[in-house]
């Protein structure tokens, strides 16, 4: 009874090893056949199928090839600008940076005065295929020479400056390179989102027609740098560097929504453009006239505070106050007086400064124009024929 019990045990484990065998070697099978079988598959398919997937490949809402057709197109429009300037400067002895000598010789002693060339590079666009370039003006400002690399030209040609506005800091140049050239076209600046894609081609260090691709990351930003201050900038993610002032941000239409300005230093991925809206007020008086004519008061101005609005009981926070008055100026002339503080321009609401500033381009000089100042807590109106701002 012992040995039949055993026997059957014994069995029993032998049968559980066969069915356990059985059962591992169908699921190798099956996941050799089954499951690996589509990795073998990618891993033989030929090199040309990925290739050509990567070619679809695009920007969230942008279709396959809209970026490098955009360029293909737009590229030859762009073209670099290499500027030299010559200067005789007096430069220090040597030894000098050595305190031992300053301290035994007591005063400074330069060598004779020495021709110095500074040189300078950015980008621009044609705007006509008969030569007019725009850029910015701190591109090409203070040259004696400005060179021009147009593609399809075997060399540089020369450039003159036909206008130019420092405060806005945009310039027309212009070159005589044929009469087909190609250009490119000025959108609606007003027309773009934040969030849009938008392009930018320049020459960053020298760099010829390099492209680079973000969104606009807001609009009307503020920045002041060295002397200037602008008052309403794109701001961009698309890398900007040295080289890249002057030349295009585009849409996905391949117009020019912005000229390629500045770029903050402090951070990553913030670049700034000028408004092709912008550019397109002063276009017409820059080719004309070589400058902008602007409005002048002849007053010193800043934003009202809530300080300000207290000590002369003005009921809202607005306006513009006046810190002073030049007495040579057209304010003068027409009774504008130190802390009043201007509330309306013909009728219209004068918010800040910027809105002053902008009323005054608007109008040019010799304009005359209706004030409404508040002036001993009341309302007082004032009539100024504006003058031109040197």
């Amino acid at each position: 009874m012992y040995f039949k019990r055993k026997r059957l045990l014994v069995g029993i484990i032998l049968l559980a090893f066969i069915a356990g065998v059985a059962f591992t070697g169908g699921v190798l099978f099956a996941s050799g056949n089954f499951w690996l079988n589509p990795v073998r598959a990618a891993l033989k398919a030929p090199q040309e199928d990925a290739g050509e997937k990567n070619q679809n490949v695009s920007l969230p809402g942008v279709g396959p090839g809209t970026i490098a057709e955009i360029v293909a197109e737009a590229g030859p429009a762009v073209v670099k600008i290499e500027t030299m300037a010559m200067s005789r400067e007096r430069v220090a002895d040597p030894f000098f940076n050595d305190p031992f000598f300053r301290e035994f010789f007591g005063r400074q002693f330069f060598f004779p005065p020495e021709t110095r060339v500074r040189q300078g590079l950015g980008s621009g666009l044609i705007i006509s295929g008969d030569g007019y370039i725009l850029t910015n003006e701190h591109v090409i400002e203070g040259a004696q020479e400005i060179q021009v690399t147009i593609a399809g030209k075997s060399r540089p040609v020369p450039a003159k400056v036909i206008g130019a506005d420092h405060e806005l800091d945009l310039a027309v140049l212009k070159v005589d390179a044929g009469s087909n050239l190609p250009t490119l076209k000025l959108g609606d600046s007003d027309g773009i989102a934040v969030g849009n894609w938008v392009i930018a081609i320049g020459n960053p260090y020298g760099l010829d027609h390099t492209v680079t691709v973000g969104v606009i990351s807001a609009k009307g930003r503020p920045i002041t740098v060295e002397d200037r201050s602008y008052r309403n900038l794109l701001q961009t993610d698309a890398s900007i560097n040295p080289g890249n002032s002057g030349g295009p941000l585009l849409n996905l239409k391949g117009e020019v929504i912005g000229i390629n300005t500045a770029v903050s230093a402090q951070a990553q991925g913030i670049g700034f453009a000028i408004p092709s809206n912008t550019v397109r007020s002063i276009l017409e008086e820059l080719i004309e006239k070589g400058k902008v004519s602007r409005g002048w008061l002849g007053v010193g101005i800043q934003d009202v505070t809530p300080g300000i609005a207290d000590y002369f009981g003005l009921p809202r926070l607005e306006g513009v106050f006046i810190r002073n008055v030049d007495p040579r100026g057209p304010a003068a002339q027409a009774g504008l007086r130190q802390g009043d503080i201007i509330l309306a321009w013909n009728g219209n609401k004068v918010k800040n400064i910027d809105d002053l500033l902008q009323k005054l381009q608007q109008a040019g000089p010799g304009k005359k124009v209706q004030l409404a100042v508040w002036r001993d807590k009341r309302m007082v109106k004032v009539s100024v024929t504006l003058g031109e701002r040197s």
